[in-house]
């Protein structure tokens, strides 16, 4: 049989393809060359290079005639489209500007997410661990880039890449896994606030301790219960810090591993040597979060005069209507004008309440390099009810003290270039509990006030959304009717029009 070099030309050109092509599928599912894969390759580049060796006077001629030339200007009408699509999207690029259409902007990155990895100067990687990959997790991870180049993402099938899985000990699929140099975090879900939360925890080098007071009837950190503060310690530790529980009784002083203490809601009332440690521990330079609900302050009111802080006993109320809207009554003021300060300055956005709040208030004048910031307070149809009796409540003039009503005070004080006294009241412990804590800006407005007290202001901020479900459940007769009406009746339409068309032109 005799086979022409035409012949042979178009069955190298063939095979050629074929092979290149292969070794490109192979590629792009394993995730890796390899030789046999580079085999493939480079056997069907030489192929198609003998191809064109052998048809080069075909080819030549071809360029030559009608045909060719007005294929040179389609190919190279083409190049100049490409090559403006290409400089358009090097633009796009450089100098990107992103919309968030969604309601909730769930595809924007919270203020915190941005502040933490914006801030970070360690190289961070995000490893997906699965056969496919999680696109909502990809764009998000490609959002986080966008912020700091440190960050990278890559979705591994640890069957094709075993090293990896025995690396980063992967026992089940899906898995993520965020590292930073020898330190391995693996976030409790894939969205944004579980992220980043990893993030901080590999690249932070030291944890700080809040410590809460107890002995005092003050809010239990462990309970699920409504009034527990579960969700807030829950919160804290997966912003990387360490929480623990402190008995001054027993402990005789404030431990020196506390960044900051918290009293939550004391009760009963401290006896004065447990006072008096806690004086001494701000007059060294320590930090303290007070929420003193009405009817208790816990015995610390002499020690807060000291400060020039006044706590009054009295319960404000609020009859603006606006709580209506969370489902709050009139013992429930809310608060929509912050005070300028590292806590608050993003609140502006969001409104906090605070279930039977007493109200905060400094005195005429500081003391020495002392600074007072009234950072919560309600609207001017509220008032500090100093006589409540059941469920009726009046203003009275001259006893109660019209609004707007400060409800938390924050003081500095300088003892030097580099320390200071920290200080935060509130009169109400009630909105950081379970209840309470995932609402409006309650939450965010304890845990900023916790970063602001243990110097930790680039985590001050408005956390990562929760994302919605929005899913939509059809019956079984909706996806029957779908089916058909997708997959069957629209392609049936599209061809009939075509026949149609076509039946008419002939």
């Amino acid at each position: 049989m005799n086979i022409n070099r035409q012949e042979i030309s178009r069955l190298a050109g063939f095979v050629g393809a074929a092979l290149l092509i292969a070794g490109y599928v192979r590629h792009t599912i394993q995730e890796l060359w390899g030789p046999f894969n580079l085999t493939l390759i480079i056997a069907g580049a030489a192929l198609l290079l003998v191809s064109i060796v052998l048809n080069f006077g075909t080819i030549l001629d071809f360029f030559r005639g009608r045909s060719g030339k007005l294929g040179t200007n389609t190919v190279a009408l083409s190049v100049a489209v490409l090559a403006i699509l290409s400089i358009v999207n090097f633009l796009g690029y450089r100098y990107h500007k992103r919309f968030d259409l969604t309601t909730e902007g769930l595809n924007t990155l919270s203020d915190q997410t941005k502040k933490i990895v914006g801030g970070m100067q360690k190289d961070v990687k995000v490893i997906r661990f699965d056969k496919v990959d999680d696109q909502r997790l990809a764009d998000m991870m490609r959002e986080y880039k966008f912020i700091n180049a440190r960050v990278t993402y890559e979705r591994v099938d640890p069957q094709l890449k075993p090293e990896l899985g025995q690396k980063y000990q992967v026992k089940r699929m899906p898995d993520t896994v965020v590292t930073s140099g020898e330190r391995i975090e693996r976030p409790q879900a894939d969205d944004e606030q579980s992220v980043t939360n990893a993030l901080m925890k590999v690249t932070r080098d030291k944890l700080k301790t809040i410590c809460f007071i107890e002995g005092h009837g003050e809010k239990d950190l462990g309970s699920q219960e409504a009034d527990g503060y579960a969700s807030i310690d829950k919160a804290m530790k997966s912003e990387n810090y360490e929480v623990k529980s402190v008995n001054l009784v027993s402990s005789n002083k404030v431990p020196e591993d506390c960044a900051a203490i918290v009293v939550a809601g004391p009760t009963k009332e401290f006896f004065p040597q447990e006072a008096d440690l806690i004086g001494k521990y701000l007059d060294g330079g320590g930090k303290a979060l007070l929420m003193l609900d009405p009817g208790s302050d816990g015995g610390l009111n002499n020690l807060l005069k000291n400060w020039n802080i006044i706590i009054a006993n009295d319960t404000v109320i609020d009859v603006s209507g606006v709580g209506r809207l969370f489902g709050t009554g009139p013992a429930v003021p809310l608060v929509t004008n912050y005070g300028a300060h590292p806590i608050t300055k993003d609140l502006n956005r969001v409104a906090t309440f605070f279930p039977f709040a007493r109200s905060v208030d400094t005195g005429e004048s500081a003391k020495g390099d002392v600074v007072f910031i009234k950072m919560l307070n309600t609207s001017e149809a509220s008032w500090a009810e100093t006589e409540l009796k059941g469920n009726e409540a009046k203003f009275d003039e001259g006893k109660d003290k019209k609004g707007p009503v400060c409800l938390g005070v924050a003081m500095t004080k300088m003892l030097g270039e580099n320390q200071d006294i920290r200080l935060v009241v509130i009169g109400d412990s009630d909105f950081a509990t379970n209840n309470y804590a995932g609402k409006a800006g309650n939450g965010d407005l304890f845990l900023n006030t916790v970063n602001w007290l243990a110097q930790d202001e680039d985590l001050i901020a408005i956390r990562p959304k929760s994302p919605t479900n929005r899913s939509i459940t059809l019956s079984e007769s909706q996806q029957k009717t779908f089916f058909l009406l997708t997959v069957l009746l629209m392609p049936l339409v599209v061809i009939g029009t075509g026949v149609w068309i076509w039946w008419k032109r002939r």
